[in-house]
């Protein structure tokens, strides 16, 4: 298993484009992975093709996307990024990403020049424990022998401690609730750059945000549960961070009907300053439906 500071410069690795033209960029997929492009690498990579065209002094607040294709993580993906507009405060852009000649994600983006500004957030939940006090991943895979197989091949370049029970574990052995949090950080150093946060925290926010809807009624993934896909995802960057350093994701779905579950969340740094809001709707199915 690959992890700390190698599983991290993989993922800077990922996220270092290669510029084709002016608007164009070609990324690269993981040797080792899923079957098909994980959602937050394609969202965190057509936020750097946008950001590439963007003054570095205008910081990207908000990001609207959608998964229209499964990604085959064998071909690279092109990325080509119009410019909406670029105005006295906000530049907008339009990423696509394309596999054989068909998008299979597309984004907007809106960058921000900083201004001074009214400034309040909802209080961080108060109830939760903080990440040293909550078991690790390999604690937790440790009870599920079954799992070593996959996450033994997949590079975790984010440790991911969950406060409640995940949504891999065996069907019976999650209780129902209404909340999924869990803690998350880049397990290692990334650069200062500003963007390369924001996109480690895109590439981060996709990876437990809908299993909050399973969490509602005590389902899994998997056999036994329940199958999904990403729909849409979008996210709004509040505050100054750095991924690299913990933030707990607070998730929960308010509604899930017709085959579909939508899912938010909100990310908050260990002294309580909110950073960012995250909502995606998903498919989900049962297993065998």
């Amino acid at each position: 298993m690959v992890a700390g500071q190698t599983a991290v410069d993989q993922l800077l690795g990922l996220l270092d484009l290669r510029q084709l033209t002016e608007t164009t960029f070609l990324g690269l997929s993981p040797p080792v992975g899923p079957q098909r492009v994980y959602g937050g690498q394609v969202a965190g990579q057509a936020l750097v093709a946008a950001g590439r065209t963007v003054e570095p002094s205008r910081f990207v607040h908000s990001l609207h996307g959608y998964f229209v294709r499964p990604g085959d993580p064998a071909e690279p993906i092109e990325y080509q990024v119009e410019n909406i507009r670029d105005g006295r405060s906000f530049s907008v852009r339009r990423s696509v990403a394309y596999q054989h000649g068909k998008p299979i994600f597309f984004m907007s983006a809106s960058f921000h020049r900083a201004e001074e500004g009214l400034d309040h957030h909802a209080p961080a939940p108060l109830d939760v424990p903080p990440p040293e006090a909550v078991p690790t991943m390999a604690d937790r895979l440790a009870r599920y022998p079954e799992r070593l197989g996959i996450w033994a091949t997949i590079p975790r370049p984010i440790d991911v401690r969950y406060v409640g029970e995940p949504g891999w574990v065996r069907p019976g052995d999650r209780p129902a609730d209404p909340h999924q949090r869990v803690w998350m950080r880049i397990d290692g150093k990334l650069p200062d750059d500003p963007l390369l946060h924001a996109c480690a925290l895109t590439f981060a926010s996709d990876m437990t945000l809908l299993d909050s809807v399973l969490s509602v009624h005590g389902e899994v993934w998997g056999p036994g549960g329940v199958v999904g896909a990403s729909l849409d995802h979008a996210l709004w960057f509040h505050r100054p961070f750095r991924a690299d350093e913990w933030f707990l994701y607070d998730c929960w779905s308010p509604s899930a009907s017709g085959g579909r579950g939508l899912a938010t969340g909100r990310m908050f740094t260990v002294d309580g300053r909110q950073i960012a809001s995250a909502v995606q709707e998903g498919l989900l199915r049962r297993v065998g439906a």
